[in-house]
């Protein structure tokens, strides 16, 4: 039982990843199209230092935007702020420190950001962790669970009263929110979200992917059922070649090295369809969506489970306190 416990999610994680590999040697990397300047609007992108995030960061800076880098390296938030300075991007790029491993840090940064008077129309939950040893955050969560999903859940939640304010009929505020294709392979179970009985990196790396398309549904809908001026999306990066694989176990890690620039997308690539459902006039007022290159994506069955949904939303606010109305 607890062979196939372990065994059957790092088998089931291999053969997604493989089926991503064969679409992306077959089909080219989505191309953006021309982007509307977005002068003046404002920007929050968790994870911005690196990789996806900080391509992410750097284009909408330079479409005009002041892009908040939200991430827990200060030295490297602060150079991946120069560097989109050095390029002279139209917009603002600057750091605020955020730990999403933990929930007072989380707080902290929302009460930090509230305190500046801005606005907000773009929130990017992008930070992430791939397939690390069982630890636990500072509040005692599964780390996948609890970085890749409980932090931005809370951080999303805390913001959401700031993007419905700057958000209008017609120009709404958007929020886009990074899954990944494990999702598919994610087994949600409300009785042991911690992993406390049998831990698998793999499958708890997929449950918090599920996860995060879960929420973004929910999300969507109370979005919809209140009106207010904002739309969710859940986004498919495809395998880019980014620091996230280096715990990959140690055969595929040697092989993927070697496949890599062949099969792999580039971090701007891989960061594509987050910036088009950030900032592309196509998506203006389209929320609920999965996309993965490009295109609107059917995402796993049981994500569409409304039930499951709401157990999930209600689950998650009595782990971060909030209350869930």
């Amino acid at each position: 039982m607890w062979l196939l416990s372990v065994f059957l999610p790092f088998l089931r994680l291999y053969l997604c990843g493989l089926k991503v590999l064969i679409f992306q040697l077959f089909n080219r990397s989505f191309t953006l199209p021309v982007l509307p300047k977005l002068n003046g609007r404002v920007a929050i992108v968790t994870g911005g230092t690196r990789g996806m995030g900080f391509e992410t960061a750097r284009h909408l800076a330079s479409l005009g935007m002041h892009v908040v880098i939200a991430g827990n390296e200060e030295e490297e938030s602060r150079a991946a702020v120069r560097k989109i300075e050095e390029e002279g991007s139209e917009g603002k790029a600057e750091f605020v420190l955020l730990d999403l491993t933990s929930l007072m840090s989380v707080r902290e940064f929302v009460q930090r950001f509230r305190a500046r008077g801005l606005p907000l129309h773009v929130l990017v939950n992008n930070a992430g962790t791939m397939l690390v040893p069982e630890r636990r955050t500072e509040d005692g969560f599964e780390l996948h669970f609890g970085l890749n999903y409980l932090g931005h859940f809370l951080l999303t939640n805390l913001l959401l009263d700031m993007l419905k304010q700057s958000g209008r009929h017609g120009c709404c505020s958007r929020i886009v929110t990074m899954s990944s294709a494990t999702h598919y392979e994610g087994v949600l179970d409300m009785d042991d979200l911690h992993r406390r009985r049998c831990y698998s990196s793999h499958g708890a790396y997929c449950q918090s992917k599920l996860a995060l398309v879960l929420f973004t549904y929910c999300l969507q809908e109370r979005l919809i059922a209140g009106g207010f001026p904002v739309t969710a999306n859940a986004v498919d990066p495809g395998m880019v070649d980014t620091a996230l694989y280096n715990n990959l176990w140690a055969p595929a890690l040697a092989m993927k090295k070697q496949v890599a620039k062949l099969l792999f997308r580039s971090p701007a690539e891989g960061a594509s369809t987050a910036i088009f459902a950030a900032a592309a006039c196509e998506m203006e007022g389209v929320g609920g969506c999965y996309l993965y290159n490009g295109d609107k994506t059917q995402s796993v069955d049981v994500s569409y489970d409304t039930v499951l949904q709401a157990e999930l939303w209600k689950k998650s606010c009595e782990l971060v306190g909030l209350n869930e109305a």
